[in-house]
């Protein structure tokens, strides 16, 4: 599991380079204000968790366990759920989609909670 992680990690962070680059310089003044902010914050979400995601990867790596697997999992569904419903939000303008990113946000907070549960077992 520790490649897929670090696998993930990096297309994700080739997307949120490329997604972000879209974003400053194809969308910026072209979308209303509450959009291109949607946009901005699910590209700054996606960048902070693409760097959690790699370091479970490498975690995992060295010390396996079903907590790591779970805090990558949260990650990898919280980029899917939020970043990716803002995303769809921002470009298409279909505020229906809204009712998905809370979900992802809770997958964000799992994946948070499992990690802090692999810390406290660490010895040491």
């Amino acid at each position: 599991m520790s490649r897929t992680f670090l696998i993930l990690a990096a297309v994700s962070g080739f997307l949120t380079v490329a997604l972000g680059a879209f974003g400053a310089h194809g969308l910026e003044g072209k979308l209303p204000e509450s959009l291109f902010s949607a946009y901005e914050k699910a590209v700054d979400y996606q960048a902070l968790h693409t760097l959690a995601l790699l370091a479970v990867g490498l975690w995992v790596r060295q010390q396996p366990s079903r907590a790591l697997l779970l805090a990558g999992a949260g990650f990898i569904g919280g980029v899917l759920l939020f970043s990716g419903s803002l995303y769809a939000l921002a470009l298409t303008g279909a505020r229906g989609l809204g009712w998905i990113t809370p979900f992802g946000g809770l997958s964000f907070l799992f994946g948070w909670g499992a990690l802090t549960v692999a810390a406290w077992r660490v010895r040491g």
